[in-house]
């Protein structure tokens, strides 16, 4: 474990090391394209403000309107017939809307049921499982302007499915 802990703590001094070294062989201006780069990132930070924005008032509306409650009600006899618990379905509803959102109903899961528990291992494989799509489909489909996002989106949205059902499956089969 120490072996660990001490490659972890060298992997990026080593990169950096790497790639100073490098740019100095090849005789390249290191410090001016890491300004320059640091120009470039931040011009596109600012141009991902407004998509970022858009979507996180999205996120804001869908919470507060009671949505989420309302899907909560209407998948929870479905789910209970193939034995999934009623807890798990905030989360598998907002994981693929915000990951702040999904990482906040994880953690109340895990404070409610404990980490050692079914639901505590479900969470925890279901927040590791996919990723935000709506949010990544957004910002960054939104920072190189393509409008047209429908055949993505569903992909996104069928491998967040996937990531749900298979986690439900391995937890099951591990620890149910």
């Amino acid at each position: 474990m120490e072996f660990i802990s001490m490659v972890s703590m060298l992997v990026i001094p080593l990169f950096v090391l790497i790639v100073l070294a490098i740019g100095t062989y090849k005789k390249l201006p290191t410090y001016d394209l890491f300004v320059e780069g640091g120009k470039e990132g931040l011009s596109m930070a600012v141009s991902l403000l407004p998509h970022l924005l858009g979507m996180l008032v999205s996120i804001a509306i869908f919470r507060s309107s009671g949505v989420l409650d309302y899907m909560i009600d209407l998948f929870a006899p479905i789910l209970s017939l193939v034995q999934i618990p009623k807890d798990i379905i905030p989360l598998a509803l907002t994981k693929p809307i915000s990951g702040t959102a999904a990482l906040a109903v994880t953690a109340d899961l895990i404070k409610s049921f404990g980490p050692d528990s079914f639901i505590g291992r479900l969470a925890s494989t279901m927040q590791g499982s996919s990723d935000t799509t709506l949010y990544v489909i957004t910002v960054y489909f939104g920072s190189v302007g393509i409008k047209k996002m429908g055949d993505a989106l569903k992909v996104g949205l069928l491998t967040d499915l996937i990531g749900i059902i298979i986690a439900i499956m391995v937890i099951t089969i591990l620890f149910g």
